[in-house]
């Protein structure tokens, strides 16, 4: 194998040129498990280990080698192990925040060229879970595409299909059944050779099924949805990157029980294009599309042209990542802290005039 069937180019090239090592290879991340990551280069495939100078100035989750990326290793004799001294610069990642209260990042991948969004045509669909993807996908710096899975089990897939175009706006949406092959000749025509394609979306939407079909072999175990909500089990549990017979990559991930945005201003500005636009049509800067005059959202609403859930859904995610922000800058938490606490004194004072006038 030559290390440019893993991705390796002139990119990759003059960033090795400022940060070689001696004694080390570059070598791309193929999957990760429990502290251990298996790289793969012009000497093969090997495990490796994080060294401790790694260690030492990797002090945030974000900072540690993700499958995609591309490293800096020290292989041993007999090629059966390795160190990773450092992690090269990434060209593009698709993160989220960490699950629970704890304010970190998680890179998922890196280096993706293409992320699809692989959405089930069952009981599981979901046009406001696709949306927040495609937040993350366009802020990841990867090109995203739709995949509407399971077309052989949905009779309304042509009209779901047409739903999902009119919010991916230059997003591509591709209509396929992994199980029975139909429409894969069109995705397949949209990966190129040399490209890294990560696939997202929930657990039972039909990521494996769909690897094996362009592997053209069973790598991934695949379990079937249960049929009272179409939800699927953790049948991967681990991210690995593959070589497609076209000379394409695939990165096949666990389902994420949760995506919570972040650091997503500009790919919700991107999804979300159509109501951003009309909001700056608003007669008022700070209207908030509720009662305000000369609301063009609003006049939107009553016109149909923009539809309730997804006026909901912008608003929703725009709050998510306002408290992100918050939680992550501490001056702009304090300074909306102020804000609400003049806020309330002005509350006070008004009930305090209405009190008085009706004694």
């Amino acid at each position: 194998m030559f290390i440019q069937d893993f991705g390796w180019d002139l990119y990759f090239e003059e960033l090795w040129i400022g940060c070689r090592s001696e004694d080390c290879v570059p070598a791309r991340v193929v999957s990760q498990q429990r502290g251990l990551w298996r790289v793969a280069g012009e000497f093969g495939e090997c495990w490796a280990e994080a060294s401790g100078r790694l260690r030492t100035e990797s002090e945030a989750g974000a900072d540690w080698p993700a499958v995609g990326d591309w490293v800096a290793a020290e292989v041993h004799a007999g090629r059966t192990n390795a160190l990773i001294q450092h992690v090269l610069p990434r060209r593009s990642r698709f993160a989220r925040k960490v699950a629970g209260k704890q304010v970190a990042e998680q890179v998922i991948v890196a280096n993706i060229d293409v992320a699809l969004i692989v959405a089930a045509l069952d009981g599981d669909f979901n046009v406001r879970r696709i949306e927040r993807y495609m937040a993350q996908c366009w802020e990841s710096g990867a090109r995203p595409a739709i995949v509407l899975n399971k077309s052989d089990a949905c009779a309304e897939g042509q009209e779901r299909a047409a739903e999902i175009e009119e919010i991916a706006k230059s997003a591509p949406v591709f209509l396929i059944s992994a199980k029975t092959g139909e429409g894969l000749e069109a995705l397949e025509t949209y990966f190129l050779k040399g490209q890294t394609i990560v696939l997202l979306g929930s657990s039972g939407a039909g990521k494996s099924t769909l690897v094996n079909r362009l592997l053209q072999e069973e790598r991934q175990p695949t379990y079937a949805v249960r049929e009272s909500d179409s939800r699927g089990r953790h049948t991967t549990t681990s991210r690995e990157l593959f070589l497609l017979p076209g000379g394409a990559m695939i990165i096949d991930t666990p389902g994420l029980r949760e995506l919570q945005l972040w650091n997503a201003a500009e790919g919700l500005s991107q999804t979300f294009a159509d109501v951003d636009e009309l909001a700056a049509q608003c007669r008022f800067t700070d209207c908030q599309h509720r009662n305000e005059p000369g609301c063009a959202v609003q006049a939107a609403l009553g016109e149909g042209i923009l539809a309730e859930d997804r006026l909901d859904s912008w608003r929703k995610l725009q709050r998510e990542q306002e408290f992100l922000l918050r939680k992550m800058d501490p001056e702009t938490g304090a300074a909306q802290k102020k804000r609400i606490k003049i806020v309330m004194r002005q509350v006070r004072e008004n009930y305090q005039r209405r009190d008085k006038g009706k004694n």
